[in-house]
């Protein structure tokens, strides 16, 4: 009984190996690759919605600090709202795709899962946006948000989607990095998720980072308030930004964390193989 008991407490004190973290976050996306359309869709639309609330959350702290240098490092915290709510409810969240559905392409390499992984990546991308724009045209209603808070509104949004095509593309690589990051560290996080999220996501706003589905309701709050075109709104941050997540969280640390379990999963199917 002693031994069992004490056998128990060793696997719950250990760390996840990098194969079983490997295994969680590619059984989930074996899931959400065969997920019917109509729960994808609506799970991407309450995603872009909700996300809105880390724009909420950072224009509030904005608009009741000091303007000093280190305002940004305080109205970031603000930014991890959406991110917490998204993620704790399990909604379609299209960087963390970047990651999920591509381990099961990358181990599988085949024809039918590489086309499920675009299927997927199109319907919570489009999802995403046009719940981003939903959200960000509500918040131009006058009187949603409170007048005073109204110019903070704008003003992270500005912050968030100022630079050219190519700062763009690079500031958004980081961004897909932490979402990857946050995905393949939760399932050893544990009781530890809330500040896992909390600590990723506010160095992803305090760095200066471009995440596409947050920085589309703020590229939507310019586009509706007149301060941006939507031409520009398009082709100066979103087609950027997405290519630097995407690169950001599949070509960098998707491969990099394929590369750590690659030998040991192909030695488990080559055992697998032998047996039968």
């Amino acid at each position: 009984m002693r031994e069992r008991h004490e056998e128990r407490s060793v696997k719950q004190a250990s760390r996840l190996s990098a194969r079983l973290i490997y295994a969680v976050i590619r059984h989930d996306g074996d899931e959400e690759l065969n997920r019917p359309l109509t729960s994808l869709v609506w799970s991407g639309l309450a995603a872009g919605i909700l996300i809105s609330l880390s724009v909420i959350a950072q224009a509030s702290l904005h608009a009741r600090l000091p303007d000093e240098s280190w305002r940004i490092l305080v109205e970031s915290l603000g930014y991890s709202a959406g991110f917490m709510v998204v993620i704790f409810g399990r909604m379609q969240l299209f960087t963390e795709n970047t990651i999920t559905t591509v381990l099961p392409v990358v181990a599988e390499r085949s024809l039918t899962c590489l086309l499920k992984m675009l299927r997927l990546w199109a319907i919570v991308l489009a999802s995403n946006i046009l719940g981003c724009a939903i959200a960000s045209g509500f918040l131009s209603i006058p009187h949603v948000i409170p007048d005073e808070m109204t110019d903070s509104l704008l003003a992270v949004a500005r912050h968030a989607t100022d630079g050219d095509m190519g700062q763009n593309f690079y500031r958004a690589m980081p961004a897909g990095i932490i979402i990857a990051a946050v995905v393949w560290i939760m399932p050893a996080a544990q009781g530890s998720s809330f500040l896992v999220i909390l600590a990723m996501t506010w160095l992803l706003a305090a760095s200066g980072s471009a995440h596409v589905v947050a920085g589309s309701v703020e590229a939507g709050l310019l586009v509706w308030s007149g301060h941006m075109s939507l031409t520009e709104a398009i082709s100066r941050f979103f087609f950027p930004v997405l290519a630097g997540n995407v690169a950001g969280g599949t070509a960098v640390f998707t491969l990099l964390t394929w590369g750590q379990v690659k030998n040991e999963v192909i030695g488990e199917h080559d055992e697998a193989d032998d047996e039968s």
